[in-house]
C-alpha cells in the first residue's frame, strides 16, 4: 500500500487495484444499500434514522476518552470481545454506550430471520469492476441482477444494541417455549432470547457485577462457543450468539467475577470530574439537551454521521494493516513480564493496536498505537497482590517501555 497526501496535508491509504479483490466483498453495506435503491428496496432502518437521533449525541459526552475508544475499536474489530467499564455511580457510563447506538455501522441479514445471520451468498466474493484505485473516490459496480434476485431475501438493518436488565431470567435470556402457539396450534416452538437479538451485535449489562452466577454461566459459554444450545421440553435449538459483550458496574457494590473479567477484551476506569469549570460544561450541555427541540441535538449530527463513515471505513481497511513481527514479539514479552494468564492478552493487544491503526488510516502498525491501547488491553488482567502499592495502569507503562526498548523498537 501507499499513502497520499489529503489536501489538508494528512497521509491516507490508498488501496492498490491488485488487492480491492481482497477487499471488496458483498457484505460492504454502502454498496447493498444503492444497489438495493436501485431495485426499489431501501434499507430497513432508513425510516427509523430521526428517532435514534433522540437520545444525547456521542460527541457531546465530555471526557471518557478510553470508554469512547474502546466502543469504536469493538466495532471495528468484534474479535476484541467487548469492554468492562467500572466507575462510580453518575458518571455517565450508561449514557455513553447508549449513544453510541447512533454510530453502529449496518449489517446484512436475512430478511426476517430472527438471530441476524448473513446469507451464505454475502460471505463471498462477487464480481465487481473498480473505476479508481483512489479511496476517496472507490465505486464499485456490483451485478444488480444478481442482487435483483437476493433482494426479497436480505435486508440491512443497523447492528443491534440489546439490553440485558439484571431481573431478566434464564428464559428470557436463552429463549423459551412460544406458549401462544402451543395453546392455539398444538406445536412447540421458539421463542428466541436476547442471546439471539444480540447475534453480530453488542449485548450490554449494566451492574455485571450484580449478575446472577448461573447467569454468568449462560454468558462464558455463549462468548466463548459462539452458539447459544437450549433444551426446553422436547425442544432442542443450537443458534449463533456472537456479540460484543459491554459491560459496567460500581465498584463499590462488588467485584465482577474473575472468569468473567476474563472475557472482556478492554477495560476503562470512569472517574468523577473533579474540575469545577468541566462540571459546570457537563451540566449545561444536559440542561440543552433536555430543554431543546432537537436544534442541540442537530448541531452534532454532521460530525456523528463523519464519524460513522470513520469506522466503517476503518472496518475495510483493518485486514490491510501489517503488523510487524518485531512489535508483536515486544508485546507478547510485555505480557509474559505481567504474568498474565493465558493467551487472550496477546490476542487482544495485538488486534486493538490493529484496529487503532486502521481507525487512523495508517498502513503498519506503530508502538504509538500499542501504547495507546495497553492499559486498555492489560490493566484488568493482573494478578492481584495486596501488598502493590504501584498503580496497575503505571505497571502496565513502566513494563511497556522496559519490553519495547529490549527490542529496540524504540530507537
Amino acid at each position: 500500500m501507499t499513502q497520499e497526501r489529503r489536501r489538508w496535508g494528512k497521509p491516507k491509504l490508498v488501496i492498490p487495484p491488485n488487492q480491492l479483490g481482497m477487499l471488496i466483498k458483498m457484505d460492504d453495506t454502502r454498496l447493498i444499500n444503492k444497489e438495493l435503491q436501485k431495485n426499489g428496496i431501501s434499507s430497513s432502518n432508513q425510516s427509523k434514522t430521526k428517532k435514534t437521533r433522540a437520545s444525547f449525541p456521542f460527541l457531546a459526552i465530555q471526557g471518557q476518552n478510553d470508554l469512547k475508544l474502546g466502543m469504536i475499536l469493538n466495532v471495528i474489530e468484534p474479535d476484541i470481545k467487548g469492554i468492562l467499564i467500572i466507575g462510580d455511580r453518575g458518571t455517565g457510563k450508561s449514557t455513553t454506550i447508549r449513544a453510541f447506538a447512533n454510530l453502529l455501522p449496518e449489517i446484512i441479514v436475512v430478511k426476517g430471520d430472527p438471530y441476524n445471520r448473513a446469507p451464505i451468498s454475502i460471505r463471498k466474493t462477487v464480481p465487481f469492476q473498480a473505476t479508481k484505485p483512489n479511496q476517496d473516490n472507490l465505486v464499485h459496480r456490483v451485478h444488480s441482477s444478481y442482487l435483483r434476485i437476493q433482494s426479497d431475501r436480505i435486508e440491512v438493518k443497523t447492528m443491534p444494541l440489546v439490553d440485558l436488565p439484571l431481573g431478566a431470567t434464564e428464559d428470557r435470556i436463552c429463549g423459551s417455549i412460544n406458549l401462544e402457539r402451543a395453546v392455539t396450534e398444538g406445536e412447540k416452538a421458539f421463542e428466541p432470547g436476547l442471546l439471539a437479538k444480540a447475534n453480530r451485535g453488542l449485548l450490554y449489562v449494566d451492574e455485571v457485577n450484580l449478575l446472577d452466577d448461573h447467569l454468568v454461566d449462560i454468558l462464558l459459554d455463549a462468548s466463548a462457543s459462539g452458539y447459544t444450545v437450549v433444551e426446553r421440553e422436547g425442544v432442542s435449538v443450537r443458534h449463533p450468539s456472537k456479540f460484543i459483550l459491554i459491560g459496567s458496574g460500581n465498584p463499590e457494590e462488588g467485584e465482577v467475577r474473575p472468569q468473567l473479567l476474563d472475557r472482556f477484551g478492554l477495560y476503562t476506569e470512569i472517574k468523577t470530574v473533579e474540575q469545577p469549570l468541566m462540571r459546570v460544561h457537563i451540566i449545561d450541555s444536559r440542561v440543552d439537551y433536555d430543554d431543546s427541540d432537537n436544534v442541540w441535538r442537530n448541531n452534532y449530527w454532521a460530525q456523528e454521521e463523519y464519524l460513522k463513515e470513520k469506522i466503517e471505513r476503518a472496518q475495510f481497511l483493518y485486514k490491510c494493516v501489517k503488523l510487524p513481527e518485531s512489535l508483536k514479539q515486544a508485546a507478547s514479552r510485555m505480557c509474559s513480564a505481567l504474568n498474565v494468564d493465558g493467551l487472550r492478552a496477546d490476542l487482544v493487544i495485538c488486534r486493538a493496536a490493529k484496529a487503532l491503526a486502521a481507525f487512523n488510516e495508517e498502513e503498519t502498525v506503530t508502538i504509538e498505537h500499542f501504547k495507546r491501547v495497553s492499559q486498555l488491553c492489560l490493566r484488568h488482567r493482573l494478578r492481584k497482590d495486596p501488598l502493590e502499592l504501584i498503580d496497575s495502569g503505571r505497571r502496565v507503562d513502566d513494563l511497556f517501555t522496559i519490553s519495547f526498548e529490549e527490542n529496540e523498537v524504540l530507537t
